[in-house]
């Protein structure tokens, strides 16, 4: 067993609005102690423009010219990929003078702004996560591990979900539930679900795990637009309208022919360019929300409702933001037959998941343990993990 590392994680994810940090204790195998959580909003102008840089590639996601068009845009990658390393820079030095904490290591996920790793041109092989690794190191003189992507996706892999080895981890410590298997679903950005069969290390059945389709996404980008405010807070909106069901059957019906499309019988790792509320537009603020939310339940319970007929778990543990609108959460509960608890119920706190997810894979990436598996991304085999930017 080897010396437990202080591990400071740091994730931002598809809202783009800001960075969850958080610092952990781990061996990188068994041992886990969590010391450390706290939200750091981007600014406003950051937020602008990663806004604006995603719009510009969301457009025109599904043209034959995303080489072309990234291209086109690296200066602009370059400008806000140092914007955002100065601001983690300023959130890690931070952290470690109010907290007096001898980090050892930062995971750091940067900023997802392309991903689309399963396409049959190979040429559209690509995951973009802003964040000069090198710099950051520089400016906390912490050694930092960054691109955790980049390794999976080079060995067949899709390059997500990376979260699962972190879910058993929690499952063994923490969660503590014996009747196996159980299901771990993070409705973040976009929702991915994790199966842990039993807790044996040496059974390469341990995990399944894979993207099952938007999770809050399109509902944030539909309040975006309609309104001020960033998301549908508890599901209010979404509640207060009408879903249209001539639409929304339409709406479900494109997307599998884009999926049949677009996976070719391979793992999927999904993006929210895969996505588009579009359908919606011609509907009110209210009725949108609400056809919206059911949209992105049906497509993540029909994933999970094959699994329930494979697995037959005992339990749903649910985290992410998307925990917390209700209106999703009883949309999803009426499709299933399986007891959903949240995992707050055990003491985790489900929106620093991820933060956490990273520092324990930045520990596991020092140490040369695999980050990412066969049944986990589609990887060939058990993956090393991300860049190790020594101080």
């Amino acid at each position: 067993m080897s010396k437990p590392y202080l591990s400071l994680g740091l994730m931002s994810g598809t809202s783009m609005d800001g960075v969850d940090a958080s610092i952990i204790q781990s061996d990188g195998e068994n041992q886990y102690n969590g010391l450390f959580d706290k939200y750091f909003k981007y600014s406003k102008d950051i937020y602008k423009n990663l806004s604006n840089l995603r719009d510009k590639i969301t457009k025109n996601r599904k043209a034959n010219y995303n080489n072309i068009l990234l291209e086109s845009l690296s200066q602009e990658f370059k400008d806000i990929e140092k914007k955002i390393t100065l601001f983690h820079a300023d959130v890690v030095n931070k952290i470690l003078k109010d907290t007096k904490l001898s980090v050892n290591l930062i995971g750091f996920h940067g900023q997802t702004i392309f991903h689309n790793p399963l396409e049959n041109n190979p040429l559209e092989n690509k995951s973009i996560q802003l964040g000069d690794g090198k710099l950051l190191s520089k400016l906390t003189k912490k050694t930092v591990i960054y691109n955790f992507r980049k390794n999976d996706i080079k060995n067949g892999g899709g390059g997500a979900p990376l979260t699962p080895i972190f879910h058993l981890l929690l499952a063994k410590k923490k969660i503590k539930l014996n009747e196996l298997p159980i299901l771990i679903l993070n409705i973040g950005g976009i929702a991915n679900i994790t199966c842990i069969n039993h807790y044996d290390n040496n059974k390469n059945d341990q995990l399944f795990a894979l993207d099952i389709g938007p999770g809050n996404c399109l509902i944030d980008q539909w309040m975006r637009k309609k309104t001020k405010k960033n998301y549908d807070r508890n599901g209010q909106v979404a509640k207060s309208g009408k879903v249209n069901k001539k639409i929304l059957d339409k709406a479900l019906e494109d997307w599998i022919s884009y999926l049949d499309k677009k996976s070719d019988g391979k793992f999927l790792s999904h993006d929210i360019g895969d996505y588009d509320y579009s359908f919606a537009n011609k509907l009110s603020l209210e009725d949108g929300a609400a056809t919206i939310t059911e949209y992105s339940s049906e497509i993540y319970s029909h994933y999970v409702k094959k699994l329930l007929g494979i697995v037959n778990p005992n339990s749903i543990i649910v985290c992410g933001g998307g925990r917390k609108n209700k209106f999703l959460i009883d949309s999803f509960e009426k499709k299933i037959d399986c007891p959903l608890i949240k995992i707050d119920d055990f003491n985790i706190d489900g929106d620093f998941i991820e933060s956490q997810a990273f520092a324990y894979l930045a520990i596991r990436s020092y140490l040369k343990l695999p980050i990412s598996f066969p049944k986990t991304t589609g990887v060939n085999k058990p993956c090393l993990g991300g860049i190790i930017e020594k101080i």
